[in-house]
């Protein structure tokens, strides 16, 4: 998917795993089919999974950033409806691998899909409600810290223009750009809040037809909370659309800055992953026809 990425074989992991968690040597280790963008998963036994960024490399704020998302499992866990990842441990650079990786608990589920889920309705109030939570959380006076989704809209302006200028076979740019001119702008005055920044499908886990956990926290921070909207878009159908914006109780601004955070995630996405992620491809395109309607 990505020109730097690198490969992880499963004789590299199974040998950073017995070198630094000794406990672990020995648990039997598969990798994990995934359309995540990010990492390679690997299963270790049965209640661990490896993460493995597929860009990695020895920059010590890389690392930090791992150790940050570990630190905000703990803090979501706390407040919550739904299981998050429950961080285990960091690896370290080793032979085979340049970079730092995760371990988190393993998480029965699996990624969310309209046909997967029993009720959507249902399924919208249960978000809303683990969305609600997570902005309620004291952000001790903090704001976004100026990188990442959650500042404002039309600092995206560049990015999303030329993304559509090379979408003109793949969506309709016209009628996309006049949605783009009418989010961009739209007055904001609500304060920063914690944000996940990144609900998308894969990272929703449903067991039994029904939400069970939220996952990959490496976007989490402070900032606008209308970027926590993107679900009505790149996974709700129409009615449950509406289900999930009545339970979250967003005025009309907050609504269309949402429905702005969702086109400019799909619509980078799309040319993007067109042709090396399928599953990532069809998000971007079901998200982009959402946000027309």
């Amino acid at each position: 998917m990505h020109a730097d990425q690198v490969d992880v074989p499963v004789d590299v992991v199974a040998a950073l795993v017995a070198e630094q968690f000794p406990r672990w040597r020995g648990l039997t280790i598969r990798p994990v089919a995934s359309a995540g963008t990010v990492h390679a998963l690997f299963r270790l036994g049965a209640e661990v999974v490896l993460r493995f960024p597929l860009r990695p490399g020895a920059d010590p704020d890389l690392r930090a950033a791992l150790a940050r998302e570990q630190e905000y499992a703990v803090l979501l866990a706390a407040h919550l409806p739904v299981a998050v990842p429950e961080p285990l441990g960091l690896g370290e650079p080793g032979d085979g691998y340049p970079g730092s990786w995760a371990a988190y608990r393993w998480i029965p589920g699996a990624t969310a899909q309209l046909d997967r889920i029993d009720d959507a309705d249902g399924f919208a109030r249960d978000l809303a409600a683990v969305v609600v939570a997570l902005h309620g959380i004291d952000t001790g006076g903090r704001s976004w810290p100026g990188t990442g989704r959650g500042g404002p809209l039309a600092d995206q302006d560049v990015d999303v223009r030329a993304a559509l200028a090379v979408s003109g076979e793949l969506t309709d740019t016209a009628a996309l750009a006049e949605v783009w001119d009418r989010c961009r702008d739209v007055r904001r005055d609500d304060p920063d809040v914690w944000i996940h920044a990144d609900l998308m499908p894969g990272n929703l886990l449903v067991r039994g037809g029904r939400l069970v956990a939220v996952i990959d926290l490496g976007a989490v921070g402070l900032g606008d909370p209308a970027v926590d909207l993107m679900p009505a878009w790149n996974l709700l159908d129409a009615r449950s659309r509406e289900t999930y914006r009545r339970a979250l109780g967003v005025d009309d601004a907050t609504w269309e800055r949402g429905r702005g955070w969702a086109l400019e995630q799909a619509i980078n996405a799309l040319p993007y992953y067109v042709e090396t992620n399928p599953v990532m491809a069809g998000i971007a395109r079901h998200t982009l026809r959402a946000v027309l309607r």
